[in-house]
């Protein structure tokens, strides 16, 4: 198989792994806003807001740099487990610390203690994982990856039915020490959920014998913090619209907007199983001749297929908030659809584009980029929302999200020009999106008459990506 098929072999094994869950996650926002009020669901965002905020400092970058030091390293052994003994260090004296201060923490966070303590549980199991799954991604064991992510996924799952589906509806007794609020039962899930991930990753680590590189995680470290304020900064612009909407609007709106913006996740996923599978494959394939060649038709399939996302999306919004948002309170903010959906597929297209800075190990200009945009984040919500609404910042992740695709081009021709056929991707992204308006204003509600605008548009891509499609499948 050439490169190309490898990517699609490797993202949809990644997909499985990490879009299924995501994808059943789906369909736990139809369980979750049909039982819990818009309020509560507000405290479930807000929840993994924080877990957010909390996995990228715990993981400081060393994901990508391990990556990176990997293949410089010629594969040493020594690689994975400086990595290892740094996240593990780190992680039990986070668990220590927030232990020792729960309760000044917890109140800083207006939490319960309970809900609190689940909170670090996730968040250090989630941690100790991640370099058995990194050396998973860089020795190509997607399968591994995939089997083991899907063991969390159904232990999760399971419980959010157990306790919010079955329970109430069977009347079944719990123990008075298993009583809580509807919403804390989503948290304890996914505790079980991620303890089950430890336990299957474990015996991986058993097989290395330890050995700490302090010279390695200094030059690790120097490459990976940069990563992880851009990743900081990427929360800002990932949530903070959901906590300026509580604090101004409160939290039924915020409930509501956040149930809404996951309708946009399937263009979310397929980004995310894109990258699980791109960012190996970026540092194999540098030390070769054509490798920008290659990162321009990479580029240029992910706008083809997240473009259709778009398109899909809105061909059959209507069906899908039926299906997802199944309390009619939640579809107030149904209109931050496409305006979010076109701020993940810029946000997408950056992503793709980072890969100059990775790779001429200048990551600061990712964490410089990812600021910027934390600013434009920062500004607009403050801004406009209190005058304006939830449809500001819809429009503030929008104008984030854009800024930085168009800086991070500039300066990527600037120090590592890569050929993107710049006319020909936005070319795609505008006939998906003029077919999406089609569809949304023209188009009556017919599953039928929805489905012909995408056949128009996947037409359009097999005439002018024929040559590109022999290639990928081989056929001359």
């Amino acid at each position: 198989m050439n490169i190309l098929t490898n990517l699609l072999k490797d993202t949809f094994l990644y997909g499985l792994a990490t879009v299924l869950p995501r994808l059943m996650n789906l369909v736990l926002v139809g369980l979750h806003t049909a039982v819990l009020s818009t309020a509560s669901y507000a405290e479930n965002t807000s929840f993994y807001i924080y877990a957010g905020f909390a996995n990228v400092l715990l993981t400081y970058g060393m994901e990508t740099a391990f990556f990176r030091f990997y293949t410089l390293e010629e594969k040493s052994p020594k690689v994975f487990s400086t990595t290892l003994i740094s996240l593990t260090t780190t992680s039990l004296s986070f668990l220590l610390v927030g232990l020792l201060f729960q309760e000044q923490l917890s109140g800083f966070l207006k939490i319960p203690v309970l809900q609190y303590q689940i909170l670090l549980g996730i968040l250090v199991l989630d941690t100790l994982v991640v370099a058995g799954f990194v050396l998973y991604r860089i020795q190509g064991k997607a399968i591994k990856f995939a089997l083991i992510k899907f063991l969390s996924l159904i232990t999760s799952v399971l419980g959010n039915f157990f306790f919010l589906w079955a329970v109430p509806k069977y009347n079944i007794d719990l123990p008075n020490w298993l009583i809580f609020p509807k919403v804390f039962y989503i948290f304890i899930s996914n505790l079980l959920g991620s303890f089950i991930v430890f336990t299957a990753v474990i015996p991986t680590y058993l097989k290395f014998e330890l050995q700490f590189s302090k010279t390695l995680f200094k030059k690790m470290l120097n490459y990976g913090w940069p990563i992880m304020v851009a990743g900081l900064a990427f929360i800002v612009n990932e949530n903070l619209d959901k906590l300026v909407l509580r604090d101004y609007l409160g939290k039924d709106i915020m409930g509501a907007y956040s149930g809404c913006y996951k309708l946009s996740v399937f263009l979310m996923l397929f980004i995310q199983a894109f990258r699980l599978g791109v960012e190996p494959l970026v540092f194999k394939e540098s030390n070769k001749e054509n490798a920008k060649e290659t990162y321009a038709v990479i580029m240029k399939f992910f706008v083809i297929f997240a473009s259709l996302g778009i398109l899909f999306v809105l061909s059959f919004l209507d069906l899908f908030k039926e299906i997802m948002i199944r309390d009619t309170s939640y579809w107030i903010a149904i209109n931050i659809v496409p305006i979010i959906l076109l701020a993940n597929w810029c946000l997408g297209v950056y992503h793709s584009l980072s890969i100059w800075y990775k790779l001429t190990n200048r990551t600061r200009f990712g964490m410089y980029i990812s600021i910027f945009g934390a600013c434009i984040t920062i500004f607009l919500n403050y801004t406009l929302v209190p005058k304006y609404g939830f449809m500001a910042a819809a429009y503030a992740t929008l104008a984030a999200y854009a800024s930085m695709m168009i800086i991070s081009y500039i300066l990527g021709q600037k120090y590592y020009a890569i050929p993107y056929p710049i006319g020909r991707l936005f070319g795609y992204l505008a006939i998906a999106l003029l077919l999406s308006g089609v569809n949304l204003y023209v188009i009556p509600n017919s599953f039928v008459l929805k489905a012909m605008p995408i056949l128009v548009y996947l037409i359009i891509i097999a005439i002018f990506e024929k040559n590109s499609f022999n290639r990928l499948f081989n056929r001359t």
